[in-house]
């Protein structure tokens, strides 16, 4: 079992950063690769970036790849998403999810989400 937990949305204008972390515990997380995924109202759930156990490989979709950085910190168990030029069409609920994965019906376990809104 797998317990996630996000914390660091809000409301930021555009042009702004945010910083987003995930929690996990339940396993051991320096094993797990981790992805952060978004979901706008009426949209379906996309994927963002993901990482390595280890932290050395990521990969990020198109519309974030020069914008958001996905790192990790295993001593603290928490993955994070700096995520930096924000746009008005970044504004979601962010999910992390455990798994290296870029759809969400290949995550096996799901955090709460948490809320980013940028306005113009």
């Amino acid at each position: 079992q797998v317990q996630l937990v996000e914390s660091g949305g809000g409301l930021v204008q555009a042009g702004g950063s945010l910083r987003l972390s995930c929690a996990a515990s339940g396993r051991t997380f320096s094993r797990s690769a981790m992805a952060w995924f978004r979901q706008a109202p009426g949209k379906e759930r996309e994927f963002v970036a993901r990482i390595s156990g280890s932290g050395y490989i990521t990969s990020y979709a198109d519309s974030v790849k020069g914008r958001f950085t996905i790192s990790r910190d295993n001593a603290k168990n928490t993955v994070y998403l700096q995520m930096n030029s924000l746009k008005s069409e970044d504004t979601a609920v962010y999910y992390c999810a455990s798994g290296w994965v870029v759809t969400p019906r290949e995550a096996d376990y799901w955090g709460q989400g948490t809320q980013v809104t940028v306005s113009l």
